[in-house]
């Protein structure tokens, strides 16, 4: 098993997903942050379902950098409780996966 994660987050909006983005790159939490347009959540909140288009950020991070990224999401975030799923990565290139280790500082 890698130590490396993507980490998935739901945005509302392109400016968002920019600046979450563009901050965890600059600041060293992640390596990479991939924005996935045209998401369709439909989901429950405060008693009622909800059907948005949103954005996917697909973040490739660390277990080490994992809690800091998850306060900084959440600190740049919109949303009172934000989705952000950690999935370990368990194959990948290896160039790739050390480039990850080497750029989530």
């Amino acid at each position: 098993m890698s130590d490396v994660l993507a980490v998935l987050v739901t945005v509302p909006s392109p400016a968002i997903a920019a600046r979450i983005g563009t901050a965890l790159v600059k600041e060293g939490l992640a390596a990479c942050v991939n924005v996935v347009p045209g998401v369709r959540s439909i989901y429950a909140w405060q008693g009622k379902v909800c059907d948005d288009r949103e954005l996917m950020l697909v973040i490739k991070t660390t277990r080490r950098r994992y809690a800091e990224l998850e306060r900084r999401v959440k600190a740049l975030h919109p949303y009172r409780v934000p989705e952000v799923i950690a999935l370990p990565v368990r194959l990948g290139s290896a160039a790739y996966l050390r480039w990850v280790r080497q750029s989530a500082r």
